[in-house]
């Protein structure tokens, strides 16, 4: 009883708290969150990392990590949460992804109920340390962000220091779906993530996602040839089964490597095992590198 009454009067004493998220909104709580739903999984990772999953009060029907979010209240999907359930579990805070145009529309209509929601979209490390920082603010714990962002520096710069006297950047062809072709293009956290590898992408395209094909790759013929498997591309073909993939240099040498779309393509603290992941497989000359 003690103890919940501080914990009372902590929250009741509690500052105001106020950042600007990713779409140029002023998102302010009258006390730090203590409800949080995210609506996109990278925010579970990034709120778990920090030490706060108690703080997650629902997820939703795809979101599998850590495994322990398991056990939260599902809200639906990241395109279609169930209001009605949202709103019974009493969150006062909501982060959505804005990765796609189509998840606005749950955003607004959280919104019209009187629901706080922070929009974020980062596609860079830069951008996603920045999303750390925030999200760490609207939860009363800077320090705790800063802790995970200083953490995470500190192994991208180990590996960038490893490849930096490394003249060449093999080209990468990054496949996001198959047979379907997707790539991803410049504006995409896959890319950054090639480039602190000391990787170079085929795909030049300022866009996340990249409609291509097989004769674009062969232009390329890239030296290493990544697939992602996860909800966007289940169960993929090795390359070397596939019609004239064989021509490849990658397929040809056995330079394919099978990632976790999750890893790869979902901005968030696992992002730099993805880096580590791909210098590995890229740059075994470096030396150093933790196991694939």
């Amino acid at each position: 009883m003690i103890a919940a009454g501080m914990l009372a009067a902590n929250q009741a004493g509690a500052a105001p708290v106020e950042i600007v998220d990713d779409t140029d909104r002023v998102v302010r709580l009258e006390r730090p969150a203590e409800r949080i739903i995210a609506l996109y999984g990278a925010y579970n990772e990034m709120l778990a990392a920090m030490g706060l999953e108690s703080r997650l009060v629902g997820r939703t029907k795809a979101d599998t990590f850590p495994p322990s979010i398991l056990a939260k209240p599902s809200i639906g999907t990241h395109m279609r949460p169930n209001i009605e359930v949202i709103m019974g579990l009493r969150p006062d805070l909501i982060i959505q992804g804005a990765g796609r145009r189509e998840a606005m529309a749950p955003v607004n209509q959280l919104r019209s109920e009187g629901l706080t929601v922070a929009v974020f979209n980062p596609a860079s490390f830069k951008e996603l340390f920045s999303v750390i920082e925030r999200l760490g603010i609207l939860a009363g714990e800077p320090s705790a962000a800063a802790e995970l962002v200083g953490s995470m520096r500190n192994r991208l710069d180990k590996v960038e220091k490893r490849v930096a006297s490394i003249a060449a950047r093999p080209r990468l062809f990054f496949e996001v779906r198959y047979p379907d072709m997707l790539a991803a293009g410049t504006s995409s956290m896959v890319d950054e993530i090639i480039q602190v590898a000391g990787g170079s992408n085929c795909t030049r395209v300022a866009k996340k996602l990249v409609r291509t094909n097989l004769e674009s790759v062969l232009a390329c013929n890239p030296e290493n040839y990544v697939v992602q498997r996860g909800p966007m591309n289940r169960n993929p073909t090795p390359p070397i089964e596939r019609p004239h993939f064989g021509l490849l240099e990658a397929v040809k040498k056995g330079r394919v490597l099978i990632v976790d779309e999750h890893v790869f393509s979902r901005p968030g603290p696992r992002s730099v095992d993805a880096v580590e992941q791909l210098a590995a497989f890229i740059h075994p000359e470096s030396g150093d590198n933790p196991p694939r």
